[in-house]
């Protein structure tokens, strides 16, 4: 394929050609560029389109939504309801999955999807984006809770958009991680950045460092290195990034390398980690596999995760193989008492906290 001259459809037909009902995946990855299209459209009016602020609801989440939320939520639904090819959708902004109209054929594969990640950014004019993922349904009638709650091997593809100052798709269908940036002139996505590759080494790590006091001792233990730099046993100096938007932080990752943590924490002791496993983490964790990267919890692969309900959250920790594959190895240590005992030194004596980080 020629860089730069291939829209995505005819990458799908290519990618997709002689596999299981190769026509109807291609035919609903289009129907969701649609709806990228239109959320791109909306996201780049912003305060002229009238779409800023928040609606003063919360969404199944507890969150607060934001007018885009909304008007996201509906645009993927109305792109990819009506075309024959979804037997139902699931999105994190609603309670349950969306069933189909009466009048509307049901079709092959379940969409499930976030429909504009990192939105609290949106205000303030920060990149955010659209996750998806696509399941096969093989059951005849609209589907059950039950027939959503599968691992992440199991998608048959993924995606994100991200709205920037490009607006750009990043996909997978089992056969690699490609990007594509809308041509706003013509309409159509691009093939631009065939192939990415992940480096298994870097020095770049994304974290919120506000939660450090919250974080498990495996990952103080990680992130107290990084910061030692040259002077502590990595050797060499890391850099620290964190936009407060999934798909912003993971782009930076395809694009040039490094990892992405949302670990577990104490902070709010009801939820196992932040991130939703349907929506959000299983999506992302095949786009970073297939592109030489790795996805884990910190206790495991993130794709063999059995989800347990719709809107279950799990740690992240993902991007350069190596830095993952090191964070799990300080979770086993942890969790088999072989690591020497770790403390930050925020928890030292007469300093700000002096609790036993084991605690």
């Amino acid at each position: 394929m020629q860089q730069g001259r291939t829209t995505i459809s005819k990458f799908l037909i290519e990618q997709l050609r002689g596999s299981e009902d190769q026509s109807d995946l291609a035919a609903l990855l289009i129907d969701v560029t649609a709806a990228v299209k239109a959320i791109a459209s909306m996201t780049a009016k912003g305060a002229l389109g009238g779409f800023l602020g928040s609606l003063g609801t919360e969404n199944v989440q507890g969150e607060t939504q934001k007018k885009l939320d909304v008007l996201s939520n509906d645009a993927m639904i109305q792109a990819c309801e009506w075309g024959g090819l979804v037997a139902g959708m699931a999105s994190e902004e609603m309670d349950d999955p969306y069933t189909l109209p009466k009048e509307f054929e049901r079709g092959p594969y379940l969409l499930v999807f976030d429909p504009l990640d990192g939105s609290s950014n949106i205000d303030v004019n920060v990149s955010v984006g659209t996750i998806f993922s696509v399941l096969r349904h093989g059951k005849i009638g609209d589907p059950t809770v039950a027939d959503y709650l599968r691992p992440g091997v199991e998608q048959v593809a993924a995606g994100y958009a991200i709205y920037g100052p490009s607006t750009m798709m990043v996909l997978t269908v089992g056969k690699g991680t490609h990007g594509f940036t809308l041509d706003r002139e013509i309409g159509n996505f691009i093939l631009t950045h065939p192939d990415l590759q992940i480096p298994a080494d870097t020095v770049e790590y994304a974290i919120n460092s506000s939660n450090e006091r919250f974080w498990e001792p495996p990952v103080q233990r990680y992130v107290a290195e990084c910061k030692a730099g040259k002077t502590g046993d990595r050797g060499r100096d890391f850099n620290t990034r964190w936009i407060a938007s999934m798909v912003a932080d993971v782009h930076r990752i395809l694009m040039r390398g490094g990892i992405f943590m949302y670990p577990k924490d104490a902070k709010d002791p009801s939820k196992p980690g932040r991130l939703r496993l349907m929506y959000e983490a299983n999506p992302i964790a095949f786009i970073i596999e297939q592109a030489g990267g790795a996805a884990s919890t910190g206790r495991g692969r993130i794709l063999t995760v059995q989800p347990t309900s719709l809107h279950q959250r799990v740690p992240v920790m993902l991007g350069s193989r190596n830095e993952i594959e090191r964070l799990e190895r300080y979770h086993r240590e942890y969790d088999s008492g072989e690591d020497k005992p770790f403390a930050s030194p925020l928890f030292k004596d007469r300093s700000l906290y002096n609790d036993d980080v084991r605690a």
